[in-house]
């Protein structure tokens, strides 16, 4: 797998993340423990992203 396309598959992660995230906060039987894990997921792996950008 190149960079470029493993990047895509990262970005593509973050925004389901992001989706899930929006979805998690919005529904009442959610704790805030899983939304947590969640952002806490999408920021790992937008480091991520952001690290493997700069080597590129």
């Amino acid at each position: 797998m190149s960079l470029s396309s493993h990047l895509e598959e990262l970005r593509k992660k973050h925004e389901t993340l992001s989706e899930r995230v929006v979805m998690a906060q919005q529904s009442p039987g959610v704790d805030d423990l899983e939304i947590t894990e969640l952002k806490k997921r999408k920021l790992q792996l937008k480091e991520e992203i952001q690290r493997l950008s700069s080597v590129n």
